[in-house]
């Protein structure tokens, strides 16, 4: 590659604080929310103009799981329940033992209201460039929006990026994708659908996947063979002619390339639009569908996990293996879409009644540098327990152990290395976290 040499520059301080949460998505959710409360100067970055990450910017109008599997026991606390029960308190949307479904605007701005009540600062249209390192130390970030490239001083970074951008610039060690090729999981570009008749659709639909009516559509010349399955329809009563789509599949991506993604995202709106006289012709209660949005970014399932002192395997998932220093649990099923063409991968593992497992702190400590914190999917994990730990829940609840962790240990003067697990524990529970069988709670109330 050709390279062009560029002025050095000295780079103006813009802010100094406690916490900087690099990524308002899920993740980036808990971890904020949780340092300001717990009396931090917290600053949240994000690219798009809106918190909730895929289910904001990404138009994914359902967030879960919060039950343990088949019981409708509630296992979630926290941010995540919270934000899950101000949606319906507000009127945006409806839950069950399951999860939360909901109008995407209104999470957005239910978000900026938690968060200016907590106290957090908001950055957007802002984009990480670089991390700060001395002796071992992650001590700021360089960043680039229309105010030009600054330096942005924390003394405790939270990578919530998804990607482990953060920790990739800092030099920590990473996977990607699948072991023997390095290839993840596809992108989806979600989209919403007006003009829908949903208890003709409801009452019409033999299962979930309506594998049959793609069959059909495929056979008949009406649809390219992207797809065999449905991957959600998000519904809501408080918009009751509307329907968000989970069904594009676009496979060999890698989400930290924005050639990739400029590909991705032509496909998948592409893929979208051809979905409509498909749903019209082939849909009982969709024959008057139009499309209604999609959304500013594609949803990513899969890029680079950062390693850290634990890394969690599909055994511990599938085992249910508890730990010393569990923060919150997952119950998810290993939802892993197929990497090489369409449909569900081979490696999808579906548990039984009263599945859950446990979450431990040390996947959120990278390798080999201090002071900087991981959350969400780019967690230490493998390929295949990222299939679980993945989803939006288990990520809340990991940024929010990440943010009350990083306030703790700046008030007490050591690394989030060093914090007394017991200690953390506690805290998460003065948070209405939910740690261990003790704290679990009846069902959700419907």
């Amino acid at each position: 590659m050709k390279k062009v040499k560029y002025l050095e520059q000295q780079l103006p301080v813009t802010y100094d604080v406690d916490v900087l949460v690099v990524g308002g998505g899920p993740a980036g959710i808990g971890a904020a929310l949780s340092a300001a409360r717990n009396g931090m100067k917290s600053l949240v970055i994000e690219q798009f103009n809106c918190l909730g990450g895929v289910a904001g910017a990404g138009g994914h109008g359902h967030i879960s799981k919060y039950d343990e599997q088949a019981t409708g026991r509630r296992i979630v606390g926290g941010v995540a329940y919270e934000v899950a029960c101000e949606l319906v308190k507000q009127n945006f949307g409806h839950m069950n033992h399951h999860g939360v479904w909901f109008e995407v605007e209104g999470l957005k701005l239910i978000l900026e209201q938690m968060f200016e009540k907590a106290g957090v600062q908001i950055l957007y249209h802002t984009f990480f460039c670089d991390t700060i390192v001395e002796d071992g130390v992650a001590t700021g970030a360089v960043i680039q929006n229309k105010g030009g490239r600054q330096i942005i001083k924390a003394k405790r970074i939270i990578d919530c990026t998804g990607d482990g951008d953060v920790a990739f610039k800092a030099g920590c060690k990473y996977e990607v994708g699948r072991k023997k090729d390095q290839k993840c999981q596809p992108v989806t570009l979600m989209f919403t659908i007006g003009g829908v008749d949903w208890p003709t659709v409801e009452k019409s639909r033999k299962d979930y996947a309506m594998a049959s009516v793609w069959e059909e559509a495929q056979r008949n010349g009406d649809m390219r063979p992207f797809q065999k399955t449905v991957m959600g329809f998000w519904w809501t009563p408080t918009r009751p002619d509307q329907v968000g789509i989970n069904f594009t599949h676009i496979i060999y991506i890698d989400s930290t390339k924005a050639e990739d993604l400029t590909a991705a995202t032509i496909e998948g709106r592409k893929q979208a639009y051809e979905c409509i006289p498909v749903f019209r012709k082939y849909v009982k209660g969709m024959e008057n569908c139009y499309m209604v949005s999609t959304p500013n970014t594609v949803g990513i399932r899969e890029s680079r996990r950062i390693m850290g002192d634990y890394i969690l395997t599909e055994d511990d998932v599938k085992a249910q293996r508890e730990f010393d220093d569990n923060i919150c649990y997952g119950s998810f099923f290993v939802d892993i879409h197929c990497i090489d063409g369409a449909g569900m991968d081979h490696t999808v593992w579906r548990p039984g009644k009263g599945f859950k497992y446990h979450i431990p702190y040390r996947i959120l400590l990278p390798l080999g540098i201090e002071n900087l914190m991981t959350a969400g999917r780019c967690v230490s994990c493998t390929h295949i327990a990222l299939g679980s730990i993945r989803v939006m829940v288990p990520c809340i609840g990991m940024g929010e152990a990440a943010g009350t962790a990083s306030a703790m240990s700046i008030k007490q003067k050591i690394t989030p290395r060093e914090i007394d697990i017991k200690k953390l524990q506690s805290q998460l529970r003065k948070q209405d976290g939910i740690i261990s069988e003790k704290d679990i709670v009846a069902p959700i109330k419907q």
